[in-house]
């Protein structure tokens, strides 16, 4: 196709039927974010003491904190431990009393949690401490690695069964293994699990937002990828609401199904991409859509606006092929990809870490929301307004500098770290919808699905390696903040390297991408000698 642009000029740009389809796939991404409810609140260790109700067949009107004396060993604090107790002794109350117990072992019948800031949490359902306190950041890697697959799978399928099916059936997966989480008996079949709710989560999310994108016209294309953003912020500050309300993570996996099983009856009734179907030679399904989307948006489709749209041959090679045959496609697409990795290991490095910035976890978690959602309406105001590349450089050098400016704070200083965190975040969350958006203003239709599917895969890696990458703060407090804030940093030199596609129509294929670069050097190369100084003539 030449310029399906010019069909969306005839029948509405941005009309009511394409708010309409935004309206339907932002939704969910509001309450997919709360599929991972359960790992959102993890970080905090729980108070808590071996279970040593043992003692009470000696005595079973003992007082907790006498109970407490007798059967847990002090740390050097002046603390109970938490992870070990006296060995179990078959003696009278009054010798135990007497003697009191000298030999310590690890805890034999479980905990006793402090349940004041929450009724249960997956630490407290499976015994997530002690020596099993790395597995809740294995749970967070197991939930990225699901999105990760659904990515990889539901991305480059979308190229041949179409954007439609390949939003609806992760969506449904998404449903059903949210479900299956919150019922889960045992740690491994949580993991399982939530492993396959991340599956349908990562690949609806991003057959989504190309399936809008494809119906919107250039003037505000990028509002496709930035609502859908939107919407995720404000699902996060809803989410910190909903666990402060229940406290109960099963109980907030539960209630996140509902919403979504409304979603997995209306998903059925979208719209295909007709930008799609014409690629793929389906002209009389497309027709069919064009005619119904210029229905709502009070405009008139005939025929004759296809016919002034030249339909190229379809090109039957893999996307793959297409996106790696040309050089300047490659180019554009390791240096977006590089850039959405470490962004990604930046914004997910601070959300992981949302427990331990010293101030309420639920204050934290919707501010964190809350400062998403401005960000968003400024990205989709300056993204338009100044373009896509200098917001892009801006965007990454203010947040690398200002993860740097953690550092000079020390732990203790817990308003200004939480400040710059998200702060930082905020800028983080600014640039990962403009790789959104560049991802699908860079690449043609022939390959687009593909280009967004393997950096969308490269991204999840980044929020893969973000608990990893945490987890180095055993040996300094200082180092996950170095290593993402200088990737960041590098990142802002290589965004200079990309174009500027604002106002650009959607290229339909590798040649239009080439022809486009040329058109900017010529007019670049114009431009510049216009300016040459009269002596130098």
């Amino acid at each position: 196709m030449a310029d399906f642009g010019e069909i969306l000029r005839n029948i509405g740009e941005f009309g009511t039927f394409q708010k309409l389809l935004i309206c339907a796939v932002s939704f969910p991404s509001t309450i997919i974010t709360f599929t991972f409810a359960c790992l959102l609140f993890i970080q905090l260790d729980p108070e808590r003491h071996c279970n040593t109700d043992w003692i009470l067949k000696a005595d079973a009107n003992l007082t907790s904190e006498e109970q407490l004396n007798l059967t847990v060993p002090l740390e050097q604090d002046g603390s109970f431990s938490r992870c070990r107790m006296f060995v179990p002794v078959d003696w009278d109350i009054g010798t135990i009393r007497e003697h009191g117990l000298n030999d310590t072992t690890v805890c034999q019948n479980g905990w006793v949690y402090n349940s004041e800031l929450y009724t249960a949490t997956i630490v407290t359902d499976f015994d997530l401490v002690c020596d099993r306190a790395h597995l809740p950041q294995l749970a967070q890697s197991v939930s990225m690695m699901g999105v990760l697959l659904g990515c990889l799978l539901f991305g480059p399928v979308a190229e041949s069964i179409g954007r439609k099916r390949a939003a609806q059936i992760p969506m449904v997966f998404s449903l059903i293994f949210t479900v299956v989480t919150a019922l889960c008996p045992y740690y491994g079949l949580f993991l399982l699990s939530l492993f396959l709710a991340g599956v349908g989560s990562g690949g609806f999310r991003l057959n989504a937002i190309i399936l809008a994108t494809e119906w919107i016209g250039p003037s505000k294309r990028s509002w496709g990828a930035c609502i859908i953003q939107l919407c995720g912020a404000a699902g996060k500050a809803i989410l910190a609401g909903l666990i402060y309300a229940i406290r109960d993570w099963r109980l907030a996996q539960l209630i996140s199904a509902v919403p979504q099983a409304v979603v997995c009856i209306y998903i059925w009734f979208l719209p295909e991409s007709a930008r799609w179907l014409l690629g793929r030679g389906r002209t009389e399904e497309a027709k069919e859509l064009l005619s119904k989307a210029a229905a709502v948006n009070k405009r008139t489709f005939t025929d004759s606006h296809l016919e002034k749209v030249v339909v190229n041959k379809i090109d039957r090679k893999s996307g793959i092929l297409i996106l790696f045959q040309s050089s300047l496609l490659k180019k554009y697409f390791f240096i977006v990809v590089f850039i959405w990795f470490s962004v990604n290991i930046g914004y997910f490095c601070i959300t992981f870490n949302v427990g331990n910035f010293g101030l309420d976890v639920f204050m934290t978690q919707m501010f964190f929301g809350l400062t998403e959602m401005p960000a968003q309406i400024l990205c989709m105001w300056l993204l338009e307004a100044v373009g896509r590349r200098i917001s892009f450089i801006s965007t990454l050098l203010v947040g690398g500098l200002l993860c740097i400016l953690m550092l000079v704070f020390n732990q203790g200083n817990a308003v200004a770290v939480t400040t710059l965190a998200t702060l930082g975040r905020f800028t983080f969350f600014w640039a990962l919808s403009i790789c959104n958006v560049y991802l699908q203003e860079l690449f043609p239709t022939s390959c687009r699905q593909t280009a967004f599917g393997l950096g969308t895969i490269m991204c999840r890696v980044g929020s893969l390696i973000a608990p990893l990458i945490n987890m180095l703060a055993m040996y300094h407090w200082s180092i996950p903040t170095v290593s993402f804030s200088v990737l960041i940093l590098i990142s802002a030199g290589l965004s200079f390297l990309l174009p500027e596609t604002r106002g650009t129509e959607l290229p339909e294929t590798t040649e239009e991408v080439e022809r486009n670069r040329n058109k900017k050097k010529m007019k670049n190369e114009c431009e510049s000698n216009t300016h040459i100084p009269s002596s130098r003539l």
